[in-house]
């Protein structure tokens, strides 16, 4: 019996020192760890809280540390990347450079070449200071568009200037009071105005319609003109200042017939405006100049007030500080005054009999400023030692 026992015992160990049931053993062995390993760790064991505190920082460290390298190749690479997208963003930027460089030259030498033309031929003309103004009153009819802003002659308005809205013009001042201005938009009946319709360089007559859409008039049929054409004010009439947008030819639509202009600016939506003058460069700058020395005139006026005020108030402290001190001095004799009053008081009650005369002495009449003298020396002896 106990030698078949021991036969059962030496089977089942050699089983398990084969190589499979080792590795079944093992499996097993940490299947049982686990779980014992998570069971204390529910119940909050606190050396197994130890070893997994340990476990986790030992895990983060060594993930910081093996990611090192490929974060390392990847930030290279990202900054590579960089380089020859910002290298190829240069190039191409300075290349538009370079083109815009070339067109601001052309521009330049075209506006120059405009400015000498106009120059010889006496039509050059200057936008002056603008005067940026509010809109109070939309009136708005069927016939009749205008508005009225809170500029008046106190700012300078004057009749027929140009109303723009930002770089757009969309009227003119036709009355002006002291505070305020009507101004007669592009799109009513009576507006009419002559224009150049680009880039055929044709001239016309812009009339309004006393809606939000303007007709071309007075054009000949046989005039090739493209679709969104822009037009600009001419400058005949001397009216405006050739060159200022106004808006677009649509020949998609015709009212009697007659080719319609979009303007640019939406005037039911005008809130603030810009009022301008054009002048030639001659008046406008004799006008400037006339401004600086007026400028100049109310400098050197109201430094010359400043400097006189400053005067004034210097003599009016100097003579503050003298009636001070004066006052101060006639109070200081009253204070003395005073003082020697009482002490004459005192010593009067005191040395009287030395000093009054009597029919047995020669001394002083009582109220005499030697009887006041002999009692604030305290007698007629100290006086005499006095006068010695």
């Amino acid at each position: 019996m106990d030698s078949s026992r021991d036969d059962y015992v030496i089977a089942i160990r050699s089983a398990f020192l084969q190589k499979s049931n080792k590795q079944r053993f093992s499996l097993i062995g940490l299947i049982i760890f686990s779980i014992i390993f998570i069971i204390l760790g529910r119940v909050n064991f606190p050396p197994i809280e130890y070893i997994k505190i340990s476990i986790k920082e030992i895990v983060f460290r060594s993930s910081f540390i093996v990611s090192a390298p490929e974060n390392f190749i990847k930030e290279k690479n990202k900054n590579i990347r960089s380089h020859f997208s910002l290298y190829k963003e240069h190039k191409n930027t300075k290349a538009k450079l370079e083109e815009l460089k070339s067109k601001i030259l052309v521009n330049e030498f075209t506006i120059n070449e405009n400015v000498r033309l106009k120059k010889i031929i006496n039509d050059y003309l200057v936008e002056s200071d603008k005067i940026v103004a509010k809109v109070l009153i939309d009136k708005n009819s069927p016939f009749l568009r205008s508005l009225v802003v809170n500029k008046g002659s106190k700012d300078s308005v004057k009749l027929g200037m140009a109303v723009l809205d930002k770089a757009y013009l969309v009227g003119k001042v036709v009355e002006v009071n002291y505070v305020t201005s009507r101004v007669l938009l592009l799109s009513d009946l009576n507006s009419k105005i002559p224009v150049t319709i680009e880039p055929a360089g044709i001239q016309s007559i812009l009339s309004g319609t006393g809606k939000e859409k303007g007709v071309i008039q007075y054009l000949k049929e046989n005039y090739n003109i493209e679709d969104q054409s822009t037009v600009y004010t001419s400058g005949a009439g001397g009216l405006f200042k050739a060159g200022i947008p106004i808006g677009k030819i649509n020949l998609s639509k015709l009212i009697n017939k007659k080719k319609v202009l979009d303007f640019f600016s939406d005037f039911s939506q005008l809130r603030f405006v810009q009022i301008a003058s054009y002048e030639q460069e001659n008046v406008l700058k004799a006008d400037r100049e006339a401004k600086i020395r007026a400028k100049k005139d109310e400098k050197i006026k109201a430094k010359e007030e400043a400097e006189e005020e400053a005067r004034i108030k210097v003599e009016e402290e100097a003579l503050i500080k003298v009636e001070e001190e004066a006052r101060i001095k006639v109070e200081e004799e009253a204070r003395i005054k005073v003082e020697e009053e009482v002490i004459f008081k005192k010593l009067k009650e005191k040395y009287k009999w030395k000093c009054k005369k009597t029919t047995f002495n020669r001394l002083y009449i009582e109220g005499t400023p030697e009887f006041k003298t002999c009692i604030m020396n305290k007698g007629p002896k100290k006086q005499k030692e006095k006068k010695n």
